[in-house]
Parts: structure tokens; C-alpha cells; sequence
């Protein structure tokens, strides 16, 4: 149909080359708006180009090689031989050393330890054999010799580069052919074929893809510094997260020098694995029995201070929970909590509530777990309750007691799992009772349960009874 006389005919619009992504959460937009219609966040969406990279484009069809090659489900197992570091606690919480061929994202604040824990990993592989490359875009080679020195793993043959150029960092390591690759960081690379900016989404996500490929094309471990959000979650999209074998956070208090670092992914071992560490003036300290770490000194425990036996992965740990119930100074109750679940603390509140009569309000309540480690194992809530109905009593817990189970709404205490597990870590550390969720077929006898005597919960009422018990009345 032609147009009429005189018609003004207007040129077709050009396609926008440019799309905006969300810092945040890496949701795509085709315009700019002030807040992420995915994830709420205001002001993080980001102007970047749609360009494709060299060799993103499939080849023609005359063109194309042969198909991907499929092997049988079963056949000849292939035994890994995992490679170790040196240090014990980061070989454990990676199920036992790192894995050839894998792709590992290490999380953590800034100023935590990351960079130092792995430069010690580097320099313990080095000296076990292994050929290994630290690859740095945040620092000069001077400044991580300065440091290996300060950390005295000077002499470790270690192969430094400090690049940014992903190209670059590729065709070099595929000259040197390392075994272990540690990257630093992440978002500091950028790749020639994406049009925008060093640590956004899009650079950070192909960066990341590129690594873990040439980690499976070449079977070197590739450890993957990764910095986080305020929200304590390792920035980019999650997709990143799904690209890597293992995802593991460096966790710590400034004004504490423990350092904890804890699984939250792990494709060849277990997940919410933890390891200790203390820093020091020479770096970090392996400490392999954490839970006198956790504890203090020993002896009487004031009023609202409770002992948790509980199981961080396969390790028994006892942690201090520590509770205050102070009159309410304003109008509104206060509640804070620092380790643990703010909803959960809300939760057991209203059970005690409910089921036991006892009264929170007009009261500021205050958790913490000591020493800085955050509990998420429902078996803590016996504990936060004993340690809340001893602070609202004013009344001290016995001295030589653990305490673990979950509390339902109705008030009654649910089992938990590895009780031995538990009780064995108690009597190590000379805990003579545990307060317990009742057990079916459960031995009565103390020598059963490894010197520790068992007294079995069923409700938070009974938790509450003992609690603001006399102390004689507690050790019958």
C-alpha cells in the first residue's frame, strides 16, 4: 500500500544497543528506572552495551566441528587425588583438598582475611609441588612479595601476575599450565568483548564462565576472590555462584581475631563445613579445637549465659549464648540479636510467652553468640530460651551443664540429630550434664553417654521450672 501525496514518510527507528543491568541481582532491563523492579534496590541499575564477544556467534553450519563426544554412565571409577594446601582447616571445609578440575568462589567482607588465607594456601601447595599462579588485579607484584614476606612464605616458588586483561591472564596460564590458580579478584578482570565497565554484572559473569571453562579444559583448581554487598552476599548475579564447584564465606568480627570459613556450596563435599582461624601478626592460625576458643575461661557463668552443644558439619562445637533482658528505656521494646536469627529470637519469645506465662514486655532484649560466630541450627533454640528465662530471673544456669533441642510452637522439644555427637564434645571439655530433648530407647545410664548425665526436656515449661530453680535444686 503506498503512502498518500504528501505523507511524510519517517526512517524506522534503530534498535537500542544498550540494555540496563541491576548491580544487585543481575536482572536486565530495556531503560533505566531508579529502582530494580526484581529486587527493590534503588539506583543500581547500570547503562551497558549488548555487543557480542569475539567467538560468541555460533560458527556456520559448513563450518562446524563434531558434536560434543558422550561417554557411558558406567564404567571405570577415576580416584581424584585432591590437592592439599598445607592448611588443615581450609583442606577440610573443602571436603578434603581442593579438587582438580574445579572452580572455587571465595566471599568475605573487606579486610577479612581473604587475600592472606589464600596466599598461604598458594605458598603451602607450592612447597607440597604443585604448580601454582596468583593472579592479582587489586595489588602490585611488590606489594604481594611485601606481604609474603610479613607472612613468611617468601621462598614458596609461587608464579606472580598482576593483570587485569582476561585474554592476557589466559593465554599465559595456558603457557605456564598451573595446577592451582588463584585469582584476586574477580571483579577487578575484564574481558575485551564486553562492552562495559570492570566489576559489573555482565564482566563479572563472563569473566567467572571463561575461568571455570578453562578450569575443566585444563584440570588446574581455580580459587576465585570474590568481594560482597552490604548485605553480606558475594556481588553479581547468583548465576556466578552457580558456575563455580564451591562457595565458601570468610566470616569475622573486626574487633575479634577469629575468622571463621564456612560452606554454603560444595559439589565434592559436605555443605555448612567450617574452619577456625585466628589472625595473627603472621597471618593466620589453624585452630583446631574451636570450641574452648568459643567458650572462655572456665568456672561460673553469670545470669543469662547459656552453653550450646551444637554441630557446625561434621564438627561439634560449644558456643556461649549470651542473653540480657533490660526494662525498656523508651516506649517500644528493643530487640536485637548478633549471631543469630532475628525471626527465630521473635519466635521463641512467644512461645515462653504462650506456654509458660512469663512476660517480655516493656523489656529490651539482647542476644549475642560469643566470639562472633553465627549459629543457624534450629537445635540452638533450648539454649536461646534457658539463656532468656535466666537473664529475665536474673538467675545463673549450672555451671557444668549444655544445653540443645528445637522447640516447636506448642512448647514441646523436639529431637535433634548426633546427640552422641554432642554429649562426646561435652565431656571432653568437662560438662558433667546436658539438657536434652527426650530420646526414644536412649540409655539412662551416664557412663552410656560418655560420662555426661542426660536430662531429658519435653516442654519449655519444664526448661523454665529448672531455670529459675535454686542451684541446689538443679544438680538432684
Amino acid at each position: 500500500m503506498s503512502a498518500p501525496a504528501g505523507a511524510r514518510i519517517l526512517p524506522p527507528m534503530a534498535k537500542s544497543d544498550s540494555i540496563f543491568v541491576c548491580q544487585s541481582c543481575g536482572a536486565i532491563h530495556p531503560k533505566w528506572l531508579g529502582k530494580c523492579e526484581a529486587c527493590g534496590s534503588w539506583n543500581t541499575l547500570q547503562e551497558e552495551g549488548v555487543r557480542a564477544a569475539p567467538g560468541a556467534m555460533a560458527a556456520p553450519v559448513g563450518k562446524r566441528g563434531k558434536g560434543a563426544a558422550f561417554v557411558d554412565l558406567i564404567g571405570e571409577a577415576q580416584i581424584v587425588s585432591r590437592l592439599k594446601t598445607g592448611i588443615g582447616e581450609l583442606d577440610r571445609v573443602c571436603g578434603g583438598g581442593l579438587v582438580p578440575a574445579s572452580a572455587l568462589l571465595v566471599g568475605g567482607d573487606p579486610g577479612v582475611g581473604k587475600s592472606t588465607l589464600l596466599l598461604q594456601a598458594a605458598a603451602g601447595a607450592a612447597k607440597a609441588g604443585a604448580t601454582v599462579a596468583y593472579v592479582t588485579g587489586e595489588e602490585a607484584e611488590a606489594q604481594i612479595q611485601e606481604r609474603a614476606r610479613r607472612l613468611g612464605v617468601a621462598d614458596a616458588p609461587v608464579k606472580l601476575a598482576a593483570e587485569t586483561d582476561l585474554r592476557k591472564v589466559l593465554d599465559g596460564l595456558k603457557t605456564l599450565r598451573p595446577d592451582l590458580v588463584v585469582v584476586d579478584s574477580i571483579q577487578t578482570l575484564w574481558s575485551d568483548g564486553i562492552d562495559s565497565a570492570p566489576g559489573t554484572v555482565t564482566q563479572v559473569r563472563a569473566c567467572a564462565h571463561e575461568l571455570a571453562r578453562f578450569a575443566k579444559k585444563s584440570g588446574a583448581c581455580v580459587l576465585l576472590v570474590g568481594h560482597v554487598t552490604k548485605d553480606g552476599q558475594i556481588a553479581g548475579p547468583r548465576v556466578v555462584e552457580h558456575l563455580v564447584d564451591a562457595v565458601v564465606y570468610f566470616e569475622g568480627e573486626r574487633g575479634l581475631p577469629y575468622r571463621i570459613l564456612r560452606a554454603v556450596k560444595n559439589r565434592f563435599g559436605p555443605t555448612d563445613e567450617i574452619g577456625v582461624f585466628e589472625m595473627g601478626e603472621k597471618g593466620l592460625a589453624e585452630t583446631p579445637n574451636p570450641s574452648a576458643l568459643f567458650l572462655g575461661p572456665a568456672g561460673a557463668r553469670p545470669s543469662g549465659s547459656a552453653v550450646f552443644a551444637g554441630v557446625e558439619g561434621t564438627r561439634p562445637l560449644l558456643v556461649e549464648v549470651q542473653a540480657l533482658a533490660a526494662p525498656a528505656a523508651y516506649g517500644a521494646a528493643r530487640r536485637a540479636v548478633i549471631g543469630a536469627d532475628s525471626a527465630r529470637l521473635a519466635m521463641i519469645l512467644a512461645v515462653l510467652e504462650t506456654r509458660c506465662g512469663l512476660s517480655f514486655t516493656g523489656r529490651d532484649v539482647y542476644l549475642s553468640i560469643a566470639g562472633g560466630l553465627r549459629i543457624t541450627e534450629p537445635a540452638a533454640d533450648l539454649a536461646v530460651a534457658a539463656a532468656l528465662v535466666s537473664a529475665l530471673a536474673d538467675v545463673p544456669l549450672q555451671a557444668d551443664g549444655v544445653i540443645f533441642g528445637e522447640i516447636a510452637l506448642s512448647g514441646e522439644i523436639r529431637p535433634v540429630g548426633r546427640t552422641e555427637l554432642r554429649l562426646k564434645e561435652a565431656q571432653k571439655l568437662g560438662f558433667k550434664t546436658a539438657y536434652a530433648p527426650r530420646r526414644e530407647g536412649a540409655a539412662e545410664k551416664a557412663g552410656d553417654n560418655g560420662g555426661v548425665r542426660v536430662r531429658e526436656i519435653a516442654h519449655i515449661s519444664d526448661l523454665a521450672a529448672l531455670a529459675t530453680a535454686p542451684a541446689e535444686g538443679r544438680k538432684r
